[in-house]
C-alpha cells in the first residue's frame, strides 16, 4: 500500500501514473464497445414464463416473421367522408401496400359512428431502431398524403416500440450533458475556485467513458444486450458515486494540506484516511447492485451488470487517478480559498460540529423527532398505488398513446393489442367457442395454424395493460386448463406484461431481503460491530419508506399528477437508496471510529460530524441534483426513480445521517460499537467536548516524517504541524 501510495503521489512517478492511466483509456476508447447500434427498452422474460412460451410458439407460424403496424384515421369533425373512405381503400392498394411484405393490407375497418378508421398493416421485423423509427415515419407520410380534414396516428405494437426508442434516441448524449453540467456547477458552487472543480470532473467524466465501454464489453460476453435507458442510468451513476468519493478524498486532502508542508505526503495521508470508507462505500454499492444478477428480468439483470461494474471503475478513478491529478498542481488549485500549512483547524470552526453537541444534549428526544418527522413523510405509503399501462407511461402523450386513446373510444379498447392464444390445432374451434363466451373478451377468431398447433386471436375489452385486461388474462389462462386437453396457452401484449409484473413481485420478494443482507455484512465487517450495523441499517431504510411516501404526495400534485408508481420503481429506488444512502453513514461512522479512539464515542462522532458534516452535506445535495436529471427524459418509471432517489439522499443526508444517527450513537455510548470498545487513550479519557475539537492527530511512520505534537487548547486550539519536506 504504501509503495502504491509513493508511485502515486511523489515527485518522480505521479506524471508516469498518469500517463499510464490515459494509455489504458485510450486503448480501451479504441476498442470501443462493440455496440454499433441503439436499442430501445427491453425486460427479457425467462423462457419458463408462459407468455415468452407462445412467442417461441408463434415463430413456428406462416406468419412469424411479421408484425403490423395499426393507423388510426380520425375525422377532424363530424364523419369520415365517403371521398375519405375511398381514399383510405386505394391506400390498401397504393403506396401503403409497399410496406407489407406480401403487398397485402387487409380491409379498413371503420368505426360504427363513422368518425374513426383502422388500417391494420403487416410488416416485416426490424431489431435497428433507427431503421424501424425511419420506416415509421415513411409510414406516416404516406397514410397522411393526400387526406385532408383527418388525424392520423400510428400506434400498436410498432407505434409503441418506435415511440419508446424515439424516448432514448440520444439519451446517452443528453444525460451526459445534463449531468455534466450539473455535476460541474455544483463542484464550482462547492469548492468557490474557478479550476480546481476542473480536475474531479475531467477524472469522474473519463471514468464514466471508460465504465460505459466494460459494461458494454462485458454484457456482451455473457449475452447481455444493454439498453439505452441502462446506459443512461450507468451515466447518472456513475457521476453520482464518483464526484461523492472524490468530494471525500479532496475534502480530507484540504485537511492534511494544513498539516503538512510537503502537498504529496498530505496527499498520502488523505488517502489513508479517505480511502477505506471510499472502498467500504464502493463495494458497498457494487455488491447491493450485484444482486440484481439474481433477477429473473434480462433488464434486470443487465442493469446490475452494467452499475455494478460502473461503481467499481469510479472508485478505481477517485482512489488510482485523482490523487496523482491533484498532486501535480501546488496549493494554488485550491485559490482563493488555499489550505496553507499551520492554519487554524478548519474542523473547529465547524458549524456541524456545533449541532452535534446540540444533538449530544437532548438525543433521545433528538431520535424520538427524527423519526416522528420520517413517519409523517412516510405516511404517503398507505395511498400508494403501483402499475402503470403502456398509456400512462409517458410524461408527455406520444403520438402511439394518443392513437390508442382514439381507437379506443372507437373501437374495443384491446383491438390493437388482441392475446394470442396457442391451442393443438385440432382444438382450436372447440376452444375459440368457449373464449368467446367469457367476460371481457369481445371476439376470438382463429388465425395461423400448422399442422400441430393453432393460434386464435383475443380481442379484449379493456384497454392494454389496464387492471381489468390483466384479469381478463388471468381468466383466459384459467379457462383453457378446462377447455380440451389443457394445453392452452395465452401469450401477446398483455400477457407479458402480466408475467413482468409477476416476475418482478418475485424479484423484489427475493433481493430487496438480500440487499439488506449485503449491506448488513459490509458494514459488520468495516466496523466489526454488530449494533452500529443494525442502527444504519434501521435509519436507512426509515429513510427510503419516508422517500417513497414524500415522492407518492409529490407525484399526486398538479405538478406531476402521476396515476401510480411504476412496478419496477420501487426495486431500483429501494436499491439506490439503501446503497448510497449508506454510503454518507459509512463516512461519518468510519471517521467516528477513528476519532473515538482518541476522544471516546460521544466526542469523536461530534469531532467525525464537525470534519465530515461540509462534505457529505455537499455530496448528497450532488448526488440527489444528479439523480434529478433523469427527469430530463419523458418516460415516467426514470422520473420516478429520480425523484424518489433525490427526495430519498437530501432526507439521509440532512437528518438521517446529520442529526437521528449521531444521537444513536450518543444514546448507546461505547456500546455502539458492541461487542468491540474503542481503546480510548489517557489524555482522550479527559477531553471535553470543546478540547476534542483540536485534539492532535498522529500520522503513521509511513512517510518517514515525524509526527505532530499536541499542544491543545493553551495554543488557540492550533495543533503543532508536521515538519516536512517543502511544497
Amino acid at each position: 500500500m504504501d509503495r502504491l501510495l509513493r508511485f502515486l503521489t511523489s515527485a518522480k512517478t505521479s506524471w508516469v501514473a498518469l500517463v499510464l492511466a490515459a494509455l489504458a483509456v485510450a486503448a480501451l476508447f479504441t476498442l470501443g464497445s462493440g455496440n454499433a447500434s441503439e436499442t430501445a427498452p427491453s425486460v427479457g422474460l425467462p423462457a419458463s414464463a408462459e407468455s415468452e412460451q407462445v412467442a417461441e410458439l408463434l415463430d413456428e407460424l406462416p406468419s412469424a416473421n411479421a408484425t403490423s403496424a395499426a393507423l388510426v384515421f380520425a375525422a377532424d369533425a363530424g364523419k369520415l367522408s365517403a371521398q375519405h373512405l375511398e381514399q383510405l381503400e386505394a391506400k390498401t392498394f397504393g403506396d401503403l401496400a409497399d410496406f407489407a411484405p406480401d403487398g397485402f393490407i387487409p380491409p379498413v375497418q371503420v368505426s360504427d359512428d363513422g368518425m374513426v378508421a383502422l388500417m391494420v398493416v403487416p410488416l416485416e421485423p426490424f431489431s435497428d431502431v433507427g431503421k424501424q423509427a425511419e420506416r415509421a415515419q415513411e409510414l406516416r407520410a404516406a397514410a397522411a398524403a393526400d387526406l385532408d380534414g383527418v388525424r392520423v396516428y400510428l400506434t400498436g405494437a410498432e407505434g409503441f416500440e418506435v415511440d419508446v426508442a424515439a424516448v432514448f434516441e440520444g439519451a446517452d448524449v443528453t444525460l451526459l450533458l445534463t449531468t455534466a453540467i450539473v455535476v460541474g456547477v455544483l463542484l464550482l458552487i462547492t469548492y468557490r475556485s474557478p479550476w480546481l472543480w476542473l480536475v474531479p470532473l475531467t477524472v469522474i467524466g473519463v471514468a464514466d467513458g471508460v465504465a460505459g465501454i466494460v459494461a458494454q464489453r462485458a454484457a456482451a460476453a455473457v449475452g447481455v444486450q444493454l439498453d439505452a435507458s441502462i446506459t443512461g442510468i450507468l451515466s447518472v451513476l456513475v457521476f453520482g458515486a464518483g464526484t461523492n468519493y472524490a468530494l471525500l478524498l479532496i475534502a480530507r486532502y484540504r485537511d492534511e494540506l494544513r498539516r503538512h508542508l510537503d502537498r504529496r505526503a498530505a496527499m498520502r495521508r488523505a488517502v489513508r484516511g479517505a480511502g477505506p470508507a471510499i472502498i467500504a462505500s464502493g463495494s458497498t454499492v457494487a455488491l447491493a447492485l450485484a444482486t440484481l444478477l439474481l433477477g429473473e428480468l434480462e433488464g434486470t439483470r443487465a442493469l446490475g451488470l452494467a452499475c455494478s461494474l460502473g461503481v467499481v471503475v469510479a472508485m478505481l478513478f477517485v482512489l488510482l487517478v485523482l490523487p496523482p491529478a491533484l498532486v501535480l498542481f501546488g496549493r494554488g488549485l485550491f485559490w482563493p480559498y488555499i489550505p496553507r500549512f499551520g492554519s487554524a483547524d478548519a474542523i473547529s470552526r465547524s458549524p456541524w460540529g456545533r449541532l452535534g453537541r446540540a444533538v449530544s444534549k437532548r438525543p433521545v428526544a433528538v431520535v424520538v423527532s427524527g423519526f416522528a418527522v420520517l413517519g409523517v413523510l412516510a405516511s404517503g405509503l398507505l395511498f400508494v398505488q403501483t402499475g402503470l399501462s403502456q398509456n400512462e407511461r409517458f410524461l408527455q402523450k406520444p403520438e402511439a398513446v394518443r392513437g390508442q386513446e382514439v381507437l379506443a373510444d372507437a373501437f374495443s379498447a384491446g383491438t390493437t393489442s388482441p392475446a394470442s392464444v396457442i391451442v393443438p390445432v385440432d382444438e382450436a374451434a372447440e376452444t375459440a367457442g368457449a373464449l368467446d363466451e367469457l367476460d371481457g373478451v369481445d371476439a376470438a377468431r382463429i388465425g395461423d395454424q400448422t399442422d400441430d398447433v393453432a393460434r386464435i386471436d383475443v380481442t379484449l375489452s379493456a384497454g392494454a395493460e389496464t387492471p381489468e385486461a390483466f384479469a381478463t388474462i388471468e381468466l383466459l389462462r384459467s379457462e383453457l386448463d378446462s377447455v380440451g386437453s389443457g394445453d392452452g396457452l395465452v401469450g401477446g401484449l398483455d400477457a407479458r406484461a402480466l408475467d413482468v409484473s409477476a416476475a418482478q413481485a418475485r424479484d423484489q420478494a427475493l433481493i430487496i431481503p438480500l440487499i439488506l443482507v449485503v449491506v448488513l455484512v459490509v458494514l459488520v465487517i468495516l466496523l466489526r460491530a454488530i449494533l452500529a450495523p443494525l442502527l444504519l441499517l434501521l435509519a436507512v431504510v426509515a429513510s427510503f419508506f419516508a422517500a417513497v411516501g414524500a415522492s407518492w404526495w409529490l407525484f399526486q400534485t398538479p405538478v406531476f399528477d402521476f396515476p401510480a408508481i411504476d412496478v419496477n420503481v420501487l426495486l431500483f429506488s429501494f436499491l439506490f437508496l439503501v446503497a448510497l444512502g449508506v454510503d454518507y453513514s459509512i463516512f461519518l461512522v468510519t471517521r467516528a471510529k477513528e476519532e473515538a479512539a482518541l476522544l471516546g464515542t460521544t466526542q469523536g462522532m461530534i469531532r467525525a460530524l464537525a470534519a465530515t458534516g461540509g462534505v457529505i452535506t455537499s455530496a448528497g445535495i450532488l448526488l440527489a441534483a444528479v439523480f434529478a436529471v433523469l427527469g430530463v427524459l419523458p418516460l415516467i418509471t426514470l422520473t420516478q426513480i429520480g425523484v424518489i432517489v433525490c427526495i430519498g439522499v437530501l432526507i439521509d443526508t440532512l437528518l438521517v445521517r446529520t442529526v437521528i444517527v449521531p444521537a444513536m450513537a450518543f444514546i448507546a455510548g461505547d456500546q455502539f460499537w458492541w461487542p468491540r470498545r474503542p481503546s480510548i487513550s489517557d489524555a482522550a479519557a479527559s477531553a471535553s467536548g470543546a478540547d476534542a475539537m483540536y485534539h492532535p492527530r498522529y500520522d503513521g511512520a509511513a512517510d518517514s516524517e515525524p509526527a505532530p505534537e499536541s499542544v491543545g487548547a493553551a495554543a488557540g486550539g492550533r495543533p503543532v504541524e508536521e515538519v516536512a519536506r517543502p511544497d
